[in-house]
């Protein structure tokens, strides 16, 4: 099986023919944006991914910016409200509408080059018709040649791993049965990686997660899982699905320990800690992978990592993906597409590219707290992917800011007032010793 699906990349030449596309869509890109000046249409969207020169001040030095243009009073006898100090907060408001760091990460990233695909960007128009039958062209071949085959290639990698890990289910535990769950597992994430024509560059195998670990990465689609199940094995962690998705997780448990919870049992922490404090104590078994943002990020930023998975105390092997989006656009917008209409989607691309980079392990430092560990990973991930570090919950997709939010920018206000109030008292009554 795996000599017939070396012979598909073989045939489709996958490495040089992502060289040659790449190549064809900087030209056509060049082609575009020439017609475009030429007929004068606005080729990009003037707010798509806007960035406001924000400076690095507190917010303490902005009010105190405020009140010296408005006023001629001094300025550190201002230890009482003031109606200009309105003006920070509109302003931090305005910019937050225009420039929202956190929503934007929940919508593909739209690209700076057109790559022949109409769901990248809605902005281009008709330029020429040699251009319009290249892309014809490419929309023949994607859909007409790549996509049977990619589909046919995804049911032979599913159905398999669902028969096979159901027949080795049958064996005694032991090192034979441990061996052909690992070859079975490796063999179907691989042909399941050949039907998205992923060309995936791994970084630092030395690093690769071990037994009795926990293997933490960025979160960007369902195909995270087989992007990393391709290249090693791991016991994964979620809640137990019906059809299709539950069939695939009850043949899977047969042949490796992977740790599948109810519903009822998801929002118990304590119970979830204990399953997976068990599993890392015994190190035999696979490292579990978690991705502990709990949503998809459109492969731009990292955003808070849940704590529960830092609490256990075991070793965590941190692993960074980035994407090319130039090729195809991996995130998953869940609350757009559905789960088929976004594997069609994937399916139909030119090819999912990424890099994969495993970093040394991480454990917890004496005197830090879980969410202290989860921040350093946290960085170390976003430093070697090239993602932007944020601070934001990725819960926010689906729900409202929280009032503590709000409350921390009113305590920061009030506390300013406070500091300058005993600044003055302080220095009111050191001139009064003087006196």
């Amino acid at each position: 099986i795996g000599n017939i699906f070396d012979i598909y990349c073989s045939i489709i030449h996958v490495k040089q023919g992502v060289v040659c596309i790449l190549v064809f869509l900087q030209w056509a890109t060049l082609r575009i944006e020439r017609g475009a000046k030429e007929k004068n249409h606005l080729l990009y969207k003037p707010y798509s991914n806007a960035i406001i020169a924000k400076e690095p001040t507190s917010l303490e030095e902005e009010i105190k910016e405020i009140r010296r243009s408005g006023s001629n009073k001094d300025l550190d006898s201002a230890t009482e409200f003031e109606l200009s100090d309105i003006f920070y907060f509109a302003r931090r408001g305005v910019e937050s509408i225009m420039d929202d760091e956190v929503t934007k990460r929940f919508t593909a990233e739209e690209l700076k080059s057109w790559n022949l695909l109409t769901r990248s960007n809605y902005n281009f128009h008709y330029i020429s018709l040699r251009l319009t039958v290249l892309w014809g062209l490419g929309l023949l071949i994607r859909y007409g040649f790549l996509l049977p085959l990619r589909v046919t290639l995804a049911f032979t990698g599913v159905g398999l791993l669902v028969f096979l890990t159901s027949v080795v289910g049958l064996l005694p535990n032991g090192r034979m049965k441990n061996f052909l769950s690992e070859k079975v597992h490796l063999m179907c994430y691989r042909i399941c990686v050949r039907a998205l024509t992923a060309i995936i560059t791994y970084h630092d195998s030395e690093n690769k997660p071990k037994n009795g670990g926990i293997c933490v990465a960025n979160h960007t689609s369902p195909i995270d899982v087989i992007i990393l199940a391709s290249d090693g094995c791991y016991a994964m962690v979620g809640q137990i699905h019906g059809g299709l998705m539950g069939v695939i997780q009850r043949s899977m448990v047969k042949a490796c320990p992977h740790i599948w919870f109810e519903r009822s049992e998801v929002k118990d922490r304590h119970l979830v800690a204990k399953r997976l404090s068990d599993h890392v104590e015994d190190k035999s078994k696979l490292p579990i992978l978690i991705f502990p943002e709990g949503t998809c990020i459109n492969n731009t930023s990292v955003m808070m990592f849940k704590k529960g998975s830092f609490e256990i105390g075991a070793t965590v092997y941190p692993v960074a993906i980035k994407y090319d989006p130039r090729f195809g656009d991996a995130f998953w917008n869940s609350s757009k597409f559905g789960m088929v209409n976004y594997l069609l989607r994937m399916m139909s691309s030119w090819a999912i590219v990424c890099s994969v980079w495993y970093l040394p392990p991480m454990s917890r430092e004496e005197g830090e707290d879980a969410v202290q560990f989860a921040n350093r990973v946290k960085a170390a991930i976003a430093r070697q992917g090239g993602l932007v570090d944020l601070l934001w919950d990725g819960g926010l997709k689906r729900a409202k800011v929280k009032d503590t939010f709000k409350e921390e920018q009113q305590k920061l206000y009030s506390k300013m007032l406070v500091d300058l109030y005993q600044h003055m008292a302080t220095v009111g009554a050191a001139l009064e010793t003087c006196s």
